[in-house]
């Protein structure tokens, strides 16, 4: 190839995706149309997962309501397929009601009950998931004091000014809120002294095999330090064995979340644990 071709040729090679890039946008695409298509069917249903006292391991402290949906066959689609795709798009807000909207008809149901919501920090000013809260909180009296929404860490720094202004505000309404995911983002400290969160779940990165692991030992021991400096309640998530279960006993962790305790189920269990069904 000649010196005068090559100017051509280079542009156009840098401007071409991968193969990679291609099959990603492919998957995306096909992603938001088979989760849009489950919104339009309704075919949207929460699994539920208990998080356990660590004190009193066969008693839950409350359950976590986990958004999934069903494709046209009726397979179960657990969140962690779709969320990260719909999070920033309008089919993010409509999955946000959705949970919301389900949680609190749950609540409304059992009084008994404690119930954790994932919503994302985006849907903090979407007009309809406010109108979803409000309406679901006049259901029972007591739904604002049995109603935790957790905001993951990323989601909660993306516009902290925001979010410290709502969670005052639903604080005062009796609702608490936890930050999911903790130590898997960036934290600044600053805004975790003025959120005021009442429960911090330590992301399962640092939580599965640590019985084994000394890095994720001084890790989480660090992240519990803060937690109990800012009085915020603690949840390690992800626990799949006894062994590392009984260590974060030791450790002195509130509540603990994972399979070794519970899969998510669609079916309440709560009301029919012999019949619920893993999701």
């Amino acid at each position: 190839m000649s010196k005068r071709e090559s100017p051509t040729v280079e542009p156009i090679a840098r401007d071409m995706a991968s193969p990679l890039d291609f099959a990603v946008a492919q998957r995306d695409r096909e992603t938001m149309t088979m989760v849009r298509q489950a919104v339009a069917r309704h075919d949207v249903v929460l699994a539920f997962q208990p998080v356990m006292q660590t004190a009193r391991p066969d008693r839950p402290a409350f359950y976590e309501g986990l958004i999934r949906v069903l494709d046209e066959s009726g397979r179960i689609i657990p969140a962690k397929d779709f969320i990260e795709t719909t999070e920033t798009s309008e089919l993010g807000r409509q999955l946000d009601c959705l949970s919301l909207e389900m949680g609190l008809t749950s609540l409304a149901e059992d009084p008994s009950l404690r119930l954790a919501i994932n919503m994302s920090a985006r849907s903090i000013g979407y007009p309809l998931w406010v109108k979803t809260l409000n309406k679901g909180l006049a259901l029972e009296d007591t739904s604002a004091e049995r109603l935790i929404l957790e905001i993951t860490e990323s989601s909660a720094m993306s516009m902290p000014e925001l979010v410290t202004v709502f969670m005052q505000d639903l604080q005062a309404r009796g609702v608490s809120f936890a930050l999911d995911d903790f130590g898997a983002g960036y934290t600044s400290f600053r805004y975790l002294r003025e959120f005021y969160f009442d429960i911090l779940k330590i992301d399962s990165q640092f939580i599965r095999g640590i019985a084994d692991c000394p890095d994720n030992q001084v890790l989480t021991q660090a992240l519990l330090s803060v937690a109990r400096h800012f009085d915020m309640y603690t949840v390690a998530e992800g626990i799949e064995t006894a062994k590392d279960a009984a260590y974060l006993t030791d450790l002195g962790v509130d509540c603990m979340q994972g399979f070794y305790f519970g899969a998510p189920t669609i079916m309440p269990p709560w009301k029919t644990p012999q019949t619920a069904l893993r999701a």
